[in-house]
């Protein structure tokens, strides 16, 4: 459910049921993205992973829950390289002079998923929802988790 507070005490539901009266309710800012959203989140990752479907070529958990970030979510907050004057930053790749633009030289810093907006958040999910469906990912837990997100 979604409930807008308008005042003291009031509120006005916005989607879902009523809450209902003498019943205890977790409230979470629906601005930002909500503890459902990311155990769904990683719970989808976690599956992808096991279901080896993926064509990424990852060496751990770790290194593919990154290129999942980097290829569907919101991908780099900032790209770091190092020049002969020093490290240095740019917010595009296309920043980074392209002498640079190696594994040698220059390294991505992706947005942490704590500070994804709720629509990079929702974003993100659809297109991993998608490749998931796409590359043939069925298992039983896969829709588990997408029926708990219904």
């Amino acid at each position: 459910m979604t409930i807008l507070i308008t005042a003291d005490g009031e509120f006005i539901t916005e989607k879902g049921e009523t809450p209902k009266v003498g019943k205890r309710y977790l409230l979470e800012d629906a601005t930002s993205g909500t503890n459902a959203q990311n155990k769904a989140f990683h719970a989808l990752i976690g599956e992808y992973w096991k279901s080896g479907a993926h064509s990424y070529n990852a060496d751990s958990f770790e290194h593919f829950r990154e290129l999942i970030k980097l290829n569907l979510g919101a991908g780099a907050e900032c790209f770091v390289f190092a020049t002969p004057d020093g490290i240095q930053r740019a917010k595009t790749l296309e920043e980074v002079p392209e002498e640079y633009r190696t594994a040698k030289y220059c390294m991505t810093k992706l947005k942490s998923w704590k500070d994804y907006t709720l629509k990079e958040r929702r974003e993100t999910m659809d297109r991993l929802i998608s490749e998931m469906q796409q590359v043939g990912v069925n298992t039983k837990k896969f829709y588990e988790i997408l029926d708990g997100m219904a």
